[in-house]
């Protein structure tokens, strides 16, 4: 399996593992590990979770903004009497993979004009989307699977973390781009190096393959429509 260089980890929305996820394919494709923005949880935050997790020869990239408040980017930095702009972001420096982590899904406010959707677009790079099984789950990633293409925002790789009901799987996977990469990523129980390291060689690729009747899904058939 051959991913981009830089990529942006996204999810079908908040809580489904992004950040666990990012440092599973940080030790996997041995890549740096940057979130821009953290709100709140600054003693506990992804960044120093991940950095625990994970390899020491790997980097961490410091946030370009740590807002004190739990809460959505746009409420965090107004909080601080900031207002998030897209010039304020820059990808850091660096020869080696490097992994993005967005905070919730595609569109979280960053400010009142500005969505993470936007920050994606401007770094110029694709998307991992993960995802987690729980009622609701199909409808969010197709959704997200929408946005995407509204936006015109690549997806370069599909996450499932964790076990999945087959059926839920079996659905999104027939809405999911043709030959993109699919991974399952297996549950994780303990936080610790050693079952993100387990986890890291337990990846496994999924094949992607589509009956004559779920070839031609109506999100590949509207990839080009006018309206999109």
């Amino acid at each position: 399996m051959k991913l981009p260089k830089q990529f942006f980890v996204t999810g079908i929305g908040t809580g489904i593992g992004k950040t666990i996820c990012s440092a599973v394919l940080a030790e996997y494709l041995q890549a740096d590990y940057w979130k821009p923005i953290q709100s709140g949880d600054l003693d506990q935050s992804d960044s120093i979770l991940v950095e625990q997790m994970i390899s020491k020869n790997l980097k961490i990239h410091t946030e370009r903004y740590r807002l004190k408040l739990a809460a959505s980017p746009h409420k965090s930095a107004a909080e601080e009497q900031l207002n998030l702009k897209l010039e304020d972001f820059t990808l850091p420096q660096t020869n080696n993979p490097l992994i993005v982590e967005g905070a919730g899904g595609l569109f979280v406010p960053l400010s009142d004009t500005v969505l993470m959707s936007d920050l994606i677009r401007h770094f110029s790079i694709p998307i991992v989307l993960i995802a987690r099984d729980y009622l609701g789950c199909i409808n969010h990633t197709l959704l997200t699977l929408k946005a995407l293409q509204a936006e015109n925002i690549p997806l370069c790789c599909f996450v499932f973390n964790g076990v999945f009901d087959p059926d839920a799987q079996r659905v999104i996977t027939a809405f999911l781009p043709t030959g993109i990469p699919i991974l399952q990523l297996p549950d994780i129980t303990v936080l610790e190096p050693a079952s993100i390291q387990k986890a890291a060689k337990q990846i496994k690729i999924l094949n992607h393959k589509k009956n004559e009747q779920t070839s031609k899904t109506r999100l590949d058939q509207k990839r080009n429509s006018s309206y999109l």
